[in-house]
């Protein structure tokens, strides 16, 4: 990142004064060394032209936008609306399947649970309000729509939810929700988990209780623009808040259909169990969104998603966990242009043999443990992203190889610039037997700053092996000046000598893998 000195200097002055009043313990030995480091570390210099890249392509977001969706929307085929008992369907098993499952809408709606559905082509909410007993869905004031029913869209049924309706009331008492076994669109207007008996929206009191929630299966569309979505979703699979899910494995091979897509843009989601989440779902654009004060995460794909979009939203508040989070075989997506802050954890986290995903140009700072965190996700290009003044390191990365962090600022963190160790996670409760990993960590760190660090600028404990080229370390916040941790400590002059004063690439590498290369 070719900073001119002027806007150098200003992120500078910056760091050092947020850096005065962090109240974080910032020693040394806060880090653990969590395994028996390499006992010798070679140090020398390597050659550039492998570690120069140019910036990295990003996709083409021009085409996402409200009029594009409005173009998907077709309208030529009238729907049919009916109201049937949710049993027998597949798109409503999750729900009323074995377990007693259904006990939670015999209850809300005192006697055998029925849902609203759409079939064989479009309807709108207004003409839906319309087709259905009143007491079903409602006109309650102008604009305002309250459903006390779950509304299920058919495999070749679409529901529009547009500006005519300011606002569309899901009752919590009555246990709405959606599902969308079709097509959904939903722009320009506000849908809100509602609280009858308050007159108010259905806000978080515990993870158990029911709250309304949007939910897409497989083969499904799903677009939403320009709305804003409030307290959704509680601690129930497929129930989180706004969900996009492939069937369960034993339904989806019965169904034969396709992984679930759609966009999300220019909209804003609060007061959500989790602002996103997907499962199994390709292609999908979550783009210039606002999630903040959700409960547990803001965004959060999961399982065998991948080229996911998450382009230019804003994420803060998130009560319990991350901002940003892509878990377990989450692959070759894009998190760019993002701003993550005041997240109760981290702001951005690659975790579970994720790969391939680039995080590029996004603003992370306040977060109350660490900017960008990696968790056993290999072959990863973490690329210009500014992390100021989060609590814990700016970034870590654990049990993962091939990283490359390019031209990324870390200033004014709490610990650590950049931190990257080995753990072994055999005695915790992560599922090791389905996610398995190697204990290894390999970083390649180009270009960039780190500045101002609570702990210094760079720790790497028993790494398989460090690249380091131009990066600037500059205001440490110890008398003592610049120091290293982890096995950079020990040879920290001769580190420096090759990177500052000749302005050489450096290769740490331990003695063993060499002998084992030789072998």
């Amino acid at each position: 990142m070719n900073l001119h000195p002027h806007i150098r200097h200003s992120l500078l002055a910056s760091a050092l004064l947020l850096a005065s009043g962090l109240a974080v313990a910032a020693e040394p030995q806060v880090i653990a060394k969590e395994l028996q480091q390499a006992k010798t570390y070679t140090v020398a210099s390597a050659p550039i032209e492998p570690l120069q890249m140019d910036p990295p392509k990003l996709p083409d977001l021009t085409g996402y936008t409200a009029e594009a969706v409005q173009k998907k929307i077709d309208r030529r085929l009238k729907g049919k609306v009916s109201v049937r008992r949710m049993f027998q369907e597949d798109t409503l098993k999750e729900f009323v399947g074995g377990d007693n499952k259904a006990a939670e809408w015999v209850q809300r709606q005192h006697g055998i649970p029925q849902a609203i559905f759409i079939d064989d082509g479009h309807v709108d909410l207004v003409e839906l309000s319309k087709k259905v007993p009143k007491q079903y869905l409602s006109e309650v004031e102008p604009g305002v729509y309250l459903a006390r029913l779950p509304i299920v869209v058919g495999q070749k049924g679409i529901l529009e939810i547009d500006g005519k309706v300011k606002q569309l009331r899901l009752s919590q008492e009555g246990g709405a929700f959606l599902v969308n076994d079709g097509k959904l669109f939903v722009t320009d207007t506000q849908v809100t988990g509602w609280r009858e008996k308050d007159n108010g929206p259905a806000t978080f009191r515990s993870p158990k209780e029911f709250r309304p929630f949007l939910l897409s299966w497989g083969g499904t569309e799903t677009y939403i623009v320009n709305t804003k979505m409030a307290s959704f979703g509680y601690a129930k699979s497929k129930s989180y808040g706004v969900s996009i899910s492939q069937y369960t494995p034993n339904m989806s091979q019965r169904m034969g259909r396709p992984e679930p897509t759609g966009w999300i843009i220019g909209s804003t989601f609060s007061d959500m169990w989790y602002g996103f989440y997907c499962y199994e779902t390709q292609d999908f654009v979550v783009k210039d969104n606002t999630y903040h004060d959700n409960i547990v995460y803001g965004i959060d794909p999961h399982d065998r998603s991948h080229r996911l979009i998450i382009a230019g939203n804003t994420v803060y508040g998130t009560k319990k966990k991350h901002g940003i989070i892509v878990s377990r075989e989450v692959n070759d997506s894009w998190i760019i242009n993002n701003k993550s802050y005041d997240n109760k954890l981290s702001g951005v986290v690659i975790d579970r043999n994720s790969v391939n995903n680039l995080v590029a140009y996004n603003e992370i700072y306040r977060n109350h443990t660490d900017g960008i965190t990696l968790y056993e996700s290999g072959d990863n290009l973490i690329w210009g992203n500014k992390l100021i003044n989060n609590r814990r390191h700016g970034i870590r990365v654990r049990n993962s190889v091939n990283i490359r962090l390019y031209e990324n600022i870390a200033m004014a963190n709490g610990l650590v610039g950049v931190y990257g160790h080995i753990k072994d996670l055999s005695d915790t409760d992560r599922d090791i037997a389905l996610d398995p990993f190697d204990t290894k960590v390999s970083l390649i760190v180009v270009g960039g700053e780190l500045a101002a660090n609570g702990s210094g600028p760079l720790s790497i404990d028993s790494p398989l092996s460090v690249e380091l080229y131009k990066v600037s370390m500059l205001a440490p916040r110890k008398a003592s000046g610049i120091s290293l941790n982890g096995v950079l400590g020990e040879r920290q002059d001769e580190i420096l000598d090759l990177l500052v004063r000749q302005q050489k690439a450096v290769l740490i590498d331990p003695v063993e893998r060499q002998t084992e290369m030789i072998d």
